[in-house]
Order: C-alpha cells, then structure tokens, then sequence
C-alpha cells in the first residue's frame, strides 16, 4: 500500500495556533510602532502639507468661480447694454478676454462724489460737486448713483481659502494631515511585517513568493493612491461642484470635512489595487481557482462595482468609474498572475500548499 505523500517534510516548519496569534502580535506591533515612526516624521513638515493637499480643491474651486465669474460678467454686460449704458462691442469676445486673464467683475454704486474723486484723484474733496440735492444724511436714490464696473484678480478671491469654525480645527487637521502622510511613508513597512507575518504561515519552498508580493503589494497600494489624488479627485470635486452651481449655491468648505475626504478616497483605492495579491493569496489556500475566477467574471465585476461604490465616499458616478475600470483590469491581471504563477501540486495530484 502506497503512503500518500504530505506535509511531514515540513512538519519542522509548523506552527501551533498560540504561535501564529503570538506571531500576530509581534507583526502588529511592528506595524503600529513604523506609523508612529512616519506620524513623527511627518509632524515636522505636516504645515506644508496641508497647505499641498489643498490644491486640487483650491483648482477646482477656481475653475467652479471662473465660470460663475463669466455669467456674472456676462449678465451685468446685458443689464447696461439694456440700460443704455457703454458695453463692449462684442460681449463674448469681452466674456473670454476676463475669463483668460483671471478676473472678476462686480458692478457696484458710487456716489458721484466717490465717482469725481475716482476720475480726477487730484482734486480736493471741497471742489467736488455734491452727490444730490437734500440733506446729506437721507439714503442715496438709486437715480444719483453711478453704476461702476470694478474687477479683482481670482487667485486672491477670498472665496478660494477653505475655513476653519472651531478652535480645535486647525490642531486637528494638522495631526491629520500628520497622520495621512505618516501612514504612506510608513506604508513600505506596514506591508513588509504583513508579508512576514503570511510568510510565517507558509513552508519553505513558498516564502520565497513573499518577497515578490512585497515590492507588488507597495507598489500597487502607491498607484491607487496617486490615481486617486492626482487624477479622481479632480473629476469628484468638478462633479459636486456642477451641483452648486446648478442650485446656485455657493459653497462655503471646511478644511476638516476636505482633509477627511482626502484621507477616506486615497486610502480605499490604495486598499482595492491589492486585488491581484488577494487573488493569489485565495487560490493559493484553495478557496478559489482559475477555472472559477474566470467562469464567475460577470458576478466579479459586478462586486468591484458596489464596492467602489462603498469605497468612494463621494458616491458619484465619475468616481466609481474611475476606482472599478482600474479595478477590472487589475482583476484580469489577478488570473493572469495566478496562471503564472500556478499551485505546487505532489505526485498524487494534491497541493502542497
């Protein structure tokens, strides 16, 4: 009678449940003490930071007031054009220029004093004409005024400078930018004592696998983080912001409520590019095959679409598309890797791991 081949070539390399929790343990502390290494190095330079990460919503911010800025100019344009007042002779033309050159334009009254003194700066107040007739405390009439075009640069409105409302909020969004940029620098580390810790749970032969997840597992948790700040948060913020517009709200933004949207987007799509790893890993245990990821591909892309629905805590379609696409693609290159990559198996047809 044939004895079957198993594991007993390995049996040295086993270890109990207490072991694996014990080595869990230390693979945790590890992981924890590297954040607080990167939190600490990070709270040096966390100013400049918080000062960086603003700038994808201070972009679409201007371009979102660049466009109210040209409707604006565009209706005041009108209104004197209807009221017999100077426009320009080609108001489109005039519309682009402002908009090209990064203006805002508001139509406020003067008093015709106000006005003299704006015209002519050298004249003493004493020899300007009065602004009407009556006592100079009575509320202007709206017929002496002078309706005057005035225009400011967009990169100073005050509108584009996120607010803070409590006393707490800039100590908070310091430690939290502190906390986001920690977590990024210590991520090569906090995935090294992950993998360690897989890889003490695997035979010999196999831990060899660990370091080449291990630069694929950083690497893919960078890329879905640089996606989803240098390309998705444009397409979110453009996305809200159309709906303000199309209420006429104005938005009025806190740097908290950003800073936490800047922590949840990069974080999901850094998580969910581990997708091809995690594939490996489930048909490496035997829960899934190849066979099965490709014969249930229709209901895999359906779940990568409701979890970036989760994922994404704007839950606009832009963004959705922007996590999933990638997501389906890197499924893809999770049965690819899995062909490549394929199980040890024994003489006997069985796997080894």
């Amino acid at each position: 009678m044939h004895r079957r081949h198993n594991e007993d070539l390995f049996e040295s390399t086993k270890m109990t449940f207490g072991e694996h929790l014990e080595e869990l343990r230390r693979s945790l502390f590890k992981a924890v003490l590297a954040l607080l290494v990167g939190f600490g190095i990070a709270l040096v330079f966390a100013d400049r930071v918080v000062d960086y990460i603003q700038t994808p919503l201070r972009g679409a911010l201007k371009e979102h007031y660049g466009r109210m800025a040209a409707q604006d100019y565009r209706r005041i344009l009108d209104a004197r054009h209807a009221d017999g007042l100077p426009v320009p002779a080609n108001t489109e033309q005039a519309v682009k220029t402002l908009a090209e050159q990064g203006l805002v334009a508001e139509e406020r009254y003067l008093d015709r004093r106000q006005w003299e003194a704006l015209r002519n700066p050298a004249k003493e107040p004493g020899d300007l004409p009065n602004a009407a007739q009556g006592d100079a405390a009575d509320s202007p009439r709206r017929s002496d005024l002078v309706r005057v075009i005035f225009y400011h640069d967009l990169d100073r409105d005050s509108r584009l400078q996120l607010i803070g409302l409590g006393a707490e909020e800039p100590f908070v969004v310091y430690m939290k930018a502190a906390f986001v940029v920690g977590a990024i620098l210590a991520s090569p580390f906090v995935f090294y004592f992950i993998w360690q810790f897989v890889a003490a749970g695997l035979y010999t032969h196999e831990r060899r696998y660990v370091h080449i997840f291990l630069p694929f597992s950083v690497g893919l948790f960078l890329a879905g983080v640089a996606l989803a700040f240098f390309i998705v948060f444009g397409y979110v913020l453009r996305f809200l912001l159309w709906f303000y517009e199309l209420t006429g709200i104005d938005p009025d933004l806190r740097i908290r409520d950003w800073l936490s949207f800047v922590l949840i987007l990069p974080l999901g799509f850094g998580v969910s590019f581990q997708l091809p790893l995690v594939m490996l890993f489930l048909e490496r245990i035997g829960i899934f095959t190849v066979a099965s990821y490709v014969s249930f591909w229709k209901v895999s892309v359906l779940v990568i679409c409701f979890l970036s629905m989760i994922l994404t805590p704007s839950g606009d379609p832009q963004s959705m598309i922007l996590m999933a696409v990638p997501l389906v693609v890197l499924y893809v290159g999770g049965v690819l890797l899995c062909k490549l990559m394929p199980r040890r198996t024994t003489p006997f047809g069985e796997a080894i791991s």
